[in-house]
């Protein structure tokens, strides 16, 4: 079944689930949780995200983040993945996603968005 259209809406909050490759507990270390969080902060500097929340469980992640129209949600989040999942599979020695990791070569196949209907638009 085909996924549903995304419709970009610049100036309200999204909330972004984004799961590890086949379920599995990728990020069920503390190193991995922390490489994951360096490049979420390294991301809100080089692209202005603005991130109101995020929490990292072993095998997902859950991200609140106001849309500015810019485009900073996307390459946010394929800054983060390909690096986390560059980092991942190098200490493994393992490569792309049959090694295990999030990595996609476009990151809006691997990530839902929804817009959180209750939060008021800016």
């Amino acid at each position: 079944m085909p996924r549903a259209n995304r419709y970009f809406v610049p100036n309200h909050v999204w909330h972004i689930t984004h799961r590890c490759h086949k379920k599995e507990f990728l990020l069920k270390f503390a190193r991995d949780r922390q490489r994951w969080r360096y490049w979420l902060f390294e991301a809100r500097k080089r692209y202005h995200l603005c991130v109101l929340n995020f929490t990292i469980t072993s095998n997902h992640i859950h991200l609140l983040v106001r849309d500015q129209g810019k485009g900073e949600i996307a390459k946010s989040m394929q800054l983060i993945a390909g690096r986390t999942a560059q980092e991942y599979n190098h200490r493994k020695k393992e490569k792309g996603p049959s090694g295990k990791i999030v990595t996609m070569p476009r990151p809006w196949i691997s990530w839902n968005i929804w817009l959180v209907a209750w939060c008021i638009s800016i």
